[in-house]
């Protein structure tokens, strides 16, 4: 299966998930007494919005280069990502809004069932947090690790309610606010895990060297090619799913153009053929003793 595949198919996965467990934090945050549950559910609903936009996105950076878009579609991806993130940065600033409104307006404790119902969205939470990550690692899509970071949020939320509902009920009359407390405590996790979402796709969009790791295994590749006597500059630039390199090879400066031209050839392929995350692979030949 495709990179584009399968990030698609995890995207339904999330969107499949969160429009369940919006509607569970919906009803057991409002019959249970719980504004961190329902905090939670602003949230989860919130990811469904986004879940969509990362959707849009990746079927979008699935389409092939074009005479206008030669290097693809993918730098529709990091948009997405911050399209994601205001939606995370709204939904903290309502639940903290709505937090210190109801600190100051007292209300009935919230009911036990509701650390039920928190338990489970924990464990469920984590694990599609885990799930997305894995394929965000596999398909190299910044939207799908922004979409996993916001099940990582929504199960912080989750922690952070579950914690304010047993202060609220171990404790008794008079910390009927420590649930909202929870819920203002989990805005806070929101806006942090923002920025982590944030800036990775800032520096995708800026051409931001974060590839280290990628241009070593360029550079061993490289060394395996017969006619290659080594490799010079070698710059990374992601779009999407794919990474573009433009890399400058080291040749025998007394051989022919034809035959530079056919190590350059022969490089491209091999770099393809051993990392297929590799996009457009643009080899720029220097002979060996040149200063």
């Amino acid at each position: 299966m495709s990179h584009e595949k399968t990030a698609i198919k995890a995207t339904y996965f999330s969107i499949l998930g969160n429009v369940v467990l919006a509607l569970v934090k919906w009803l057991a945050g409002y019959f249970g007494n719980s504004y961190a549950l329902i905090a939670d559910a602003i949230e989860s609903t919130a990811d469904v919005f986004s879940s969509f936009l990362v959707l849009f996105g990746l079927q979008y950076a699935a389409r092939p280069a074009d005479k206008n878009h030669p290097y693809g579609h993918g730098r529709i991806e990091p948009l997405v990502t911050f399209l994601v993130v205001g939606f995370l940065i709204i939904s903290s600033l309502v639940i903290a809004y709505e937090s210190v409104q109801n600190i100051r307006t007292p209300h009935a404790l919230p009911k036990p069932y509701t650390l039920l119902v928190l338990g489970a969205i924990i464990g469920w939470k984590e694990y599609s947090f885990r799930v997305m990550m894995r394929k965000s690692r596999e398909t190299n899509s910044s939207a799908l690790k922004a979409d996993a970071w916001h099940h990582r949020s929504d199960a912080i939320t989750s922690v952070a309610a579950f914690i304010g509902i047993s202060i609220a009920l171990l404790m008794g009359k008079g910390y009927e606010a420590a649930d909202d407390w929870a819920a203002l405590l989990a805005a806070g996790f929101i806006l942090y895990n923002s920025y982590l979402i944030f800036r990775p796709a800032l520096g995708e969009i800026l051409d931001e060297h974060l590839y280290d790791d990628l241009v070593d295994a360029i550079r061993q590749v490289a060394a395996q090619v017969p006619g290659v006597r080594g490799t010079e500059k070698c710059y990374v630039r992601k779009a999407g799913m794919k990474y573009h390199i433009d890399l400058h090879a080291m040749v025998d400066g007394d051989i022919s153009v034809t035959e530079g031209h056919a190590i350059a050839h022969r490089l491209a392929d091999t770099l393809h053929a051993q990392l297929p995350e590799l996009g457009q692979v643009l080899v720029h030949i220097e002979p060996n003793d040149y200063h």
